[in-house]
């Protein structure tokens, strides 16, 4: 039998996980069971009616959350003359070329997001075995294989989050901090449900949207009703 911490019993005797919630009570459930000395990301799992085996209807991309995550991304950019020193104006301290592949090859993970300078990427291919399993190669289709160095980080840093659906379907992705005002969290949740929407496969059967968990980072997960389409109609 699991046996539970204080925090933990705490929050499955108060949470009733067999039945929904509504997107508004969630997030107040979340708040009021945060017993953590640190600012909890609020995080949402979407359960589409895909099938990830078919490379059609794997879902990729990017969109910009209109009050950003909350999060200080940590970049590692893979570029060198007028592009390397831009990075590090902007103060990203992973910024380089054979150096800094050698340096991630040796065990360096402090960072999120890992953008390259398309005549790089003969580098950043070789880093496959390590960033390919972490999602974090760089992709023309998010934006992270660029020129443009500047618009790439401040679009990332003002709410940009790149998304892609798990081997079983599952789009993960913070929406916010639990300290947020509601309405930050369920703009932001509206924006990323939007543009999921959009990336629908035209031949796909059935239900889309199947089921949607909200939770914080040492919380449970929260099934949420999905009155919270409502918020993309």
């Amino acid at each position: 039998m699991v046996k539970f911490t204080k925090r933990m019993d705490l929050m499955y005797k108060n949470i009733n996980l067999k039945k929904q919630f509504s997107i508004e009570n969630a997030i107040n459930s979340l708040k009021n069971l945060s017993k953590v000395k640190f600012i909890e990301s609020i995080d949402i799992a979407v359960n589409l009616g895909i099938n990830p085996k078919k490379t059609e209807q794997n879902i990729r991309g990017n969109v910009c959350l209109p009050y950003g995550t909350g999060k200080n991304i940590k970049f590692a950019v893979f570029a060198n003359n007028q592009e390397a020193i831009t990075a590090k104006k902007l103060g990203i301290e992973l910024v380089g070329m054979n150096d800094l592949s050698m340096k991630i090859t040796k065990g360096e993970k402090n960072f999120d997001i890992v953008i390259s300078t398309p005549e790089a990427m003969d580098i950043v291919s070789k880093l496959g075995p390590i960033l390919g399993p972490k999602g974090l190669m760089p992709n023309p289709k998010l934006g992270t294989i660029t020129n443009n160095i500047t618009e790439t980080i401040k679009k990332i840093r003002n709410g940009q989050i790149n998304f892609r659906n798990d081997k079983n379907g599952i789009i993960h992705s913070s929406i916010g901090k639990i300290n947020f005002e509601n309405m930050k969290i369920k703009t932001n949740l509206k924006s990323l449900l939007k543009i999921l929407k959009k990336y629908k496969p035209l031949k796909l059967k059935g239900n889309y949207f199947k089921k949607i968990y909200i939770s914080s980072t040492m919380g449970i997960s929260i099934e949420i009703t999905k009155d919270c389409m409502n918020l993309i109609n």
